[in-house]
């Protein structure tokens, strides 16, 4: 019965990210974040339950069994092994950053507190969790006018303010134990650009847009070389579609606002699995 449980789950993730995506278009805010977080939590919601439950008794007059139990472990314990994996490579990031010299970035209005990277690309992330810090490259700081620098130091303030960093850590562990699933880099893509659109959106209320378009193209090309994990940057790893979004987006001077969600009672689904357990007997 264990097995049967895990074979529905598999199957519903699978179905969910076969109907609710169709192309990266069709994906926006709340829907893309749905269809790519529904699948990996019910697949952890019932190999909890599964493993919760136990090898003995039955459900329904099928025996339970060992085969939905493996399934169960095997699936939480590669979950469990990519997220230690994911810490370690984060707090060695985090680490990295705290050798970095601190700065005092006086940019009127701005003052802020940065990391400098010693290096002459070009270069500007929020690096950390719930607290990420500035990291900024000495590149970036000869090159940009103060005007540009302002933009690109908003823009990084903006992904402070929502905590990217903390949250995208998350989100990039549910991707890492679901890339066996439809649509799962497509939907990680698009939620990268939303998170770069509503920090986009977040700096343009205080700076110019058009400056925050030139500073992006200035230093699109620049390569970032931080874990992504935790990391969220200004110029990362954007296809000529993304860049020219993003341009159009600021351009458009369309007024901010934050999608709500319709309704999040989809989401009762993923604990749907925790309901079976007194049924086992």
């Amino acid at each position: 019965m264990h097995a049967v449980l895990m074979g529905f789950a598999v199957i519903i993730a699978w179905v969910v990210r076969l109907l609710k995506v169709k192309s990266a278009q069709t994906c926006q805010g709340y829907a893309a974040l749905g269809a790519f977080l529904l699948p990996p939590l019910l697949l952890l919601t019932t190999s909890l339950a599964v493993l919760w439950m136990g090898m003995d008794g039955a459900m329904m007059g099928i025996s339970a069994g060992w085969l939905g139990d493996l399934l169960a472990g095997s699936f939480l314990s590669f979950a469990a092994v990519e997220l230690l994996r994911l810490v370690w490579g984060g707090w060695r990031s985090l680490q990295q950053v705290r050798t970095y010299p601190l700065e005092l970035l006086d940019l009127e209005p701005t003052k802020t507190n940065g990391r400098i990277l010693e290096t002459p690309a070009l270069f500007a992330a929020q690096v950390g969790f719930w607290r990420s810090e500035l990291v900024v490259s000495r590149g970036l700081l000869a090159t940009l006018t103060p005007e540009h620098l302002q933009a690109v130091l908003t823009h990084e303030q903006a992904h402070a303010h929502y905590h990217d960093t903390f949250w995208f850590f998350w989100l990039g562990w549910l991707r890492q134990i679901t890339l066996w699933l439809p649509h799962t880099e497509t939907l990680w893509q698009e939620l990268l650009l939303l998170r770069e659109l509503r920090a986009d959106r977040w700096a343009a209320q205080r700076v110019d847009a058009l400056l925050i378009a030139e500073a992006l193209l200035l230093i699109v090309q620049s390569t970032s070389t931080m874990s992504p994990s935790v990391c969220a940057a200004f110029n990362a790893d954007l296809a000529l579609s993304r860049l020219e979004e993003r341009i159009e987006a600021l351009l458009d001077h369309a007024p901010d606002y934050e999608e709500k969600p319709r309704s999040w009672l989809w989401l009762g689904l993923v604990l749907l699995p925790l309901l079976t357990v007194p049924f086992h007997g």
